[in-house]
């Protein structure tokens, strides 16, 4: 890398050895420096997609059951998972709760609030058919949770950074905020874009320099189900106008950005209908959106015994308070769990050389002051109670409504600096 130019004084008589120092130096002060500038910048990419979409349904019906458990047995136990396609659900899983679950009317309740309620989208409240293939817990796996340990083995990520104001990347916030938008237009401005249907899904793609500074906008890929009767041209022009340009901040776009509305030109068979859906099938989507590692294990449908989940909220926590009390500009942090043992395995924080301490103190800090048992994350979030139908969309992170998101651990951080 070049740290220094020295310049020399050259008489007019010497001139500039015939045009080569000319151009040696219009190269090195003009040309370079534009050419480095250009190469210093990347691209990175999130998705994220609606509470129509079929893998999202069956999120959201899951963390229903769960939450209609919890409801009535704060120690029930659950993992519920779902398949939807066209006219079917089926919820399957193991429960073991002193509760009873009317699962009829909780399905049809779901689909109803997502907006699956017209015949001809092929897949609708009233008519599909609700298949119950729900079993008992195994007393194999009680045994160790019932001392406090963890309900399975696995391995999860937390992860925050100071791009946005929720300590989260920017391409999956503003992915999620676009799939949000068209929910809002579809619920309560109907009369806005009378056309949509509940089915969407988005992606956004972010410049950034190559010290991670947010430079703009550089695509926005939006797909949404529509009627049949609508134009191309009148959804570009709506989803640009009403969409994009309501939920990306006007500094971020310029006329280099690319918008992609629906590129395959029809979008009208979608949901159940036109995919089969999957509980746990979009866990990036429900996390960084790529920019942080995944351990691999959905949300969905599991009680918080699951370190998969609880785990996952913990590590999250705990890298928000450190990057929100100053001592890292990005953070990750990893936990891993053995099945019936209470106490993590491993602990691994990973400040990517934006720390301002060790990242050995911050272990040590941790593994001090936080409970990362099972028991010990639960009782800290109050997360034995209904919470969890609503993290199934948009996210499980970067929105200050749920417990793992709260910054009070910053005051004693600051204090190791």
């Amino acid at each position: 890398m070049l740290r220094t130019l020295t310049y020399h004084k050259i008489s007019p008589h010497q001139g500039f050895n015939g045009g080569k120092t000319c151009s040696f130096v219009f190269c090195l002060l003009v040309i370079l420096p534009a050419y480095i500038q250009e190469m210093r910048t990347y691209l990175f990419t999130s998705e994220s997609v609606s509470e129509g979409h079929p893998d999202k349904i069956c999120d959201q019906l899951s963390d229903a059951v769960l939450d209609s458990i919890l409801e009535q047995d704060p120690d029930g136990r659950v993992a519920c998972e779902c398949f939807v396609t066209t006219g079917l659900v089926v919820v399957g899983g193991e429960i073991r709760a002193n509760a009873l679950l009317d699962l009829q009317s909780l399905v049809r309740n779901v689909i109803r609030d997502i907006g699956y309620t017209q015949a001809e989208y092929r897949f609708d409240s009233e008519s599909c058919c609700i298949v119950n293939v729900l079993h008992r817990q195994s007393p194999d796996i009680a045994m160790g949770v019932d001392r406090g340990g963890a309900g399975d083995q696995g391995l999860m990520f937390g992860y925050a950074c100071t791009e946005t104001p929720e300590l989260m990347p920017l391409p999956i916030m503003l992915a999620h905020a676009l799939v949000r938008r068209l929910a809002h237009i579809r619920k309560n401005e109907s009369h806005v874009m009378p056309y949509l249907r509940p089915d969407a899904k988005s992606q956004v793609t972010v410049e950034y320099t190559d010290s991670g500074e947010v430079l703009r906008v550089d695509a926005v890929v939006v797909s949404t189900q529509h009627d049949p009767d609508v134009s191309q041209e009148q959804l570009q022009h709506d989803v640009i106008s009403r969409v994009i340009y309501e939920v990306i901040p006007e500094h971020l776009l310029d006329r280099r950005t690319r918008f992609y509305i629906n590129p395959t030109g029809r979008f009208e068979i979608g949901g159940p209908h036109g995919d089969t859906g999957l509980t746990g099938r979009k866990i990036i989507v429900d996390t960084y959106g790529g920019r942080a590692p995944h351990g691999g294990g959905a949300f969905s449908g599991k009680d918080p015994t699951k370190v998969d989940r609880s785990g996952a909220y913990m590590a999250r926590y705990l890298a928000k308070n450190i990057v929100a009390a100053g001592l890292a500009r990005e953070c990750s942090i990893q936990l891993a769990y053995v099945i019936g043992i209470p106490e993590p395995i491993s602990l691994h924080v990973n400040t990517h050389c934006t720390g301002s301490i060790p990242a050995e103190a911050l272990e040590r800090f941790i593994r001090e002051n936080i409970d990362l048992t099972p028991r010990g994350i639960i009782e800290r979030f109050q997360l034995q109670r209904p919470l969890y139908r609503q993290t199934a969309v948009y996210g499980h992170f970067g929105r200050p409504e749920f417990p793992w998101e709260q910054l009070d651990l910053v005051p004693k951080l600051q204090r190791l600096a």
